[in-house]
């Protein structure tokens, strides 16, 4: 499972009013992400704290892919914790190339 910084996460659509309603008072700008980039490879993560971002598994081996990942969160739980995503049950294995190639769902929040 990989666990905290070792990981980059690119914005797939604005998400900025559900972060609001997790809480925040006032939401000041942010530069623009440059969304997908063509030659990385990527996993959607559905539900969860960072719903609907991408995990940049670029250059993750296979066993890595199917161990999932810990990303630390301030909007889980546990403030400072990490929210656990593990891949789709039943999907096929991803292939491999650029683009998103697989989707991990949201399984809890640690401390």
């Amino acid at each position: 499972m990989v666990v905290g910084g070792g990981w980059g996460l690119v914005a797939w659509m604005p998400v900025a009013s559900s972060w609001c309603a997790a809480g925040c008072t006032a939401v000041t700008p942010t530069p623009p992400t440059p969304g997908p980039l063509p030659h990385q490879t990527y996993a959607a993560l559905v539900d969860g704290p960072p719903d609907g971002l991408l995990l940049d598994i670029t250059g993750w081996r296979p066993q890595e892919v199917d161990d999932g990942a810990a990303l630390m969160t301030e909007l889980s739980r546990w403030p400072g914790g990490r929210a656990l995503y593990d891949p789709r049950p039943g999907e096929p294995r991803p292939a491999a190339g650029p683009g998103v190639v697989c989707r991990f769902s949201y399984s809890g929040d640690t401390p």
